[in-house]
């Protein structure tokens, strides 16, 4: 199972390094998440710590024995930054880039696995044609909950797109229960759920033993601990 686990955002070195300490401890295949450029709807707020971000998580994953990371790209700019890292760094297209086409094409010019999140408003026809853009065969897609009228969670999580994207695309499907649920009490539950459909790996924010206010989407992060309920 493709499990990639972390904060939000890289918000200190400390509780970067705790965190990938913890997940080390955990499961040593882990991939470690942590934001460092962040495309937030609100431009007064936390945007991330950029390429100091990008040294702190690899510098955490070093240390802890981590053999991958999970970034969020936004530009060539930041593909180019990477490509220093490439041996050690999954570059994510986010949801708000899925149908970024120049930016998915400027991809075919590094070598990274790549994971592609499906946008909220995009149907699974349009992430499977996203994904076309895109030459490399190290290319997982990621379900993370779309935009409906429902208001029981953030986002509404698609399972039936699980094994959809999967048959249609040939790519492992991963599903964000975190960002779906927009809250930590509804994250567990659809995990779950998302490994009885058939997923290929969960994306879990999570938060480390030492208690801090995150800038970003804390209200979703569940504790390893609780990760680790799972996973067993």
């Amino acid at each position: 199972m493709i499990m990639i686990a972390g904060p939000c955002t890289v918000e200190t070195i400390e509780d970067t390094f705790q965190i990938a300490k913890e997940l080390s401890e955990l499961n040593s295949n882990i991939v470690l998440r942590g934001g460092c450029w962040k495309p937030r709807t609100d431009p007064n707020s936390f945007l991330g710590l950029g390429e100091e971000g990008v040294k702190i998580l690899i510098s955490a994953m070093r240390k802890n024995n981590l053999e991958l990371c999970a970034i969020e790209a936004l530009s060539y700019h930041h593909l180019e930054y990477l490509e220093q890292y490439k041996n050690e760094v999954m570059i994510q297209i986010g949801a708000r880039n899925m149908q970024n086409f120049d930016l998915l094409q400027e991809l075919n010019h590094f070598d990274f696995p790549i994971l592609l999140k499906r946008g909220f408003g995009n149907t699974v026809y349009e992430t499977c044609k996203a994904r076309e853009y895109i030459k490399s065969d190290k290319v997982i897609l990621c379900e993370r909950g779309i935009r409906t009228f429902s208001d029981s969670s953030r986002f509404t999580l698609d399972l039936a797109a699980v094994p959809v994207l999967q048959l249609s695309s040939g790519c492992p499907v991963i599903v964000d229960p975190s960002h779906a649920a927009g809250d930590r009490n509804l994250v567990l539950p659809l995990a779950k759920a998302a490994l009885a459909v058939g997923a290929d790996g969960l994306m879990i924010e999570v938060t480390s033993s030492m208690s801090i206010e995150r800038k970003c989407d804390g209200y979703q992060a569940i504790t390893i601990k609780e990760l680790e309920t799972l996973l067993n």
